[in-house]
């Protein structure tokens, strides 16, 4: 069938991964920016995989802790949160969804490019990407700045050295992703193909450089994971050395990871020729297709993946959900989650009486 006549976000995948998603209940979240989607794919069945696009202006990083999720937007951070008790009765698709994640906060960050996101003790963290600096998102301020990188002089909108992944460890950050140790406006993008650090945030110290575009570090278990975004690399990094193996090169873009048991979830994106900041990389060349590719987090081995031919090229996070084999979402551009009312027992939804006011159903 000729690309112009499939259907939008059209996918191929390997037979596996249906059968991954359906026989563990998991759908994976996906953000990606240059669609302005978050897109949650889950099983039909063993065999096929179903998708449900909604709207988020400039998605870009996601938090998720016990049915709790944070998308970050162009001006926005929203907060969504499952609710069971209005998922089956969802007026337009009824006895479809496991559960459902509804909007119940919205914190104007205004635009400061948030990238990773992540619950915990203190609250929501943001990567503050362009004030360089780890913040608290809370309805105190646009953002509340807790860390800064050293060499970085001043808090100010200037994207100094383009902060960007966050990994946790004990409900605190830990290590963090930059792709460069500039002080100027931008300074950055200079060496942008090879001068990325990760950082120990706890002592301010950088642990590695030299790196080529870092993203996405994630501690799993005594693991520290992190993708080299211009090289296509996942590389498994010593926390007490800074140094680290190559596990696997996968021929794209690489950025958003997230793990289950031994599986590694990645991103794929396709760059776009014509940006300034990626058209001159050499994974460019090799970008073959946009998409989710899954690593054997033990051998490095990839094992599955899902390829989009169409709507979608780039892809910024990925969450896994877990115990949920499809799990529906309402986004805020629409006035569908406005009649979801929900109680922590019990939900329902409003729906017009005969004299055009709005009455409540029970669920």
């Amino acid at each position: 069938m000729p690309q112009s006549e499939l259907p939008p976000f059209y996918s191929t995948y390997s037979p596996n991964i249906p059968e991954i998603l359906w026989k563990n209940k998991l759908t994976l979240a996906i953000t990606t920016y240059q669609a302005g989607k978050v897109i949650f794919i889950s099983a039909s069945s063993e065999e096929g995989l179903i998708q449900l696009p909604r709207d988020f202006k400039k998605a870009m990083g996601m938090a998720y802790h016990n049915g709790k999720m944070a998308i970050a937007t162009q001006e926005e951070v929203v907060v969504l949160k499952n609710t069971p008790s209005l998922a089956k009765g969802y007026p337009k698709m009824p006895n479809t969804y496991t559960g459902l994640f509804m909007p119940r906060a919205l914190y104007f960050t205004g635009e400061v490019d948030m990238h990773d996101m992540a619950w915990g003790q203190e609250g929501l963290w943001g990567v503050n990407t362009r004030f360089s600096c780890l913040s608290l998102i809370n309805d105190e301020y646009s953002f509340e700045p807790k860390w800064k990188p050293k060499f970085v002089s001043d808090l100010v909108p200037e994207d100094r050295c383009h902060l960007n992944g966050m990994a946790m460890k004990d409900g605190k950050p830990e290590y963090v992703t930059a792709l460069g140790t500039s002080d100027s406006a931008f300074g950055w993008r200079e060496n942008k193909t090879k001068g990325g650090v990760l950082m120990h945030v706890p002592t301010g110290e950088i642990i590695t450089s030299n790196l080529a575009m870092p993203h996405s570090p994630r501690v799993e278990g005594n693991k520290l994971f992190v993708l080299l975004s211009a090289t296509g690399e996942l590389i498994s990094v010593d926390q007490q050395t800074g140094k680290y193996d190559v596990m696997t090169k996968i021929p794209g873009f690489v950025r958003g990871m997230s793990r289950y048991g031994n599986l590694l979830f990645i991103g794929l994106s396709k760059m776009r020729k014509s940006s300034p900041t990626f058209k001159n990389l050499p994974i460019a060349q090799e970008s073959i297709f946009p998409g989710v590719i899954v690593v054997d987090a033990n051998t490095g081995n990839i094992v599955g993946h899902i390829r989009y031919e169409n709507s979608l090229e780039e892809i910024y996070d990925i969450k896994i959900i877990s115990n949920m084999a499809r799990p529906g979402i309402l986004g805020v551009n629409t006035d569908d989650f406005r009649s979801g009312l929900s109680m922590p027992n019990q939900g329902f939804w409003a729906i017009p009486n005969e004299e055009g006011d709005e009455k409540s159903k029970e669920e």
